[in-house]
């Protein structure tokens, strides 16, 4: 069985323009950033720095400090947003059946476009009906 890796948390406070990072359980390692996105990496070198350690020796957990309640809201727009991809899912293979389902019984692609509120462009790209046709030399 493997070594277990020494995972390090950084805290990122915004300071200004800047995010202000200080590792956890490691006092005295401080370092900054301009964008959150870079806060993992840059905690990342301070660590491996202090340590005299490989970069990719351990893991670093990065947390925006934002306070409770934007924390919370943070975490409900991405629930929802979460929530939104799978609805957004469920509708394109509802849809992608509906589609099928009234294409082989019959109905003309403006039919169906009329009972499921789209436009014929989109159902006729659906039922694959609306492929453009290659012409030759391209």
């Amino acid at each position: 069985m493997g070594a277990v890796r020494r995972t390090f948390r950084a805290v990122a406070e915004r300071d200004g323009a800047w995010w202000a990072i200080r590792v956890e359980g490691l006092p005295g390692v401080y370092t900054q950033a301009r964008r959150l996105g870079d806060v993992e990496g840059m905690a990342r070198d301070a660590i491996a720095l202090i340590l005299d350690a490989e970069p990719d020796s351990f893991d670093v957990a990065a947390k925006p400090a934002l306070g409770d309640d934007v924390a919370a809201l943070v975490a409900e727009a991405r629930a929802a947003r979460l929530e939104a991809e799978r609805a957004a899912r469920r509708s394109s293979e509802q849809l992608r059946a509906a589609v099928a389902r009234l294409a082989t019984s019959g109905l003309t692609v403006r039919d169906i476009a009329h009972l499921l509120g789209l436009s014929h462009q989109r159902v006729a790209q659906v039922t694959g009906r609306g492929r453009p046709r290659r012409v030759v030399g391209d």
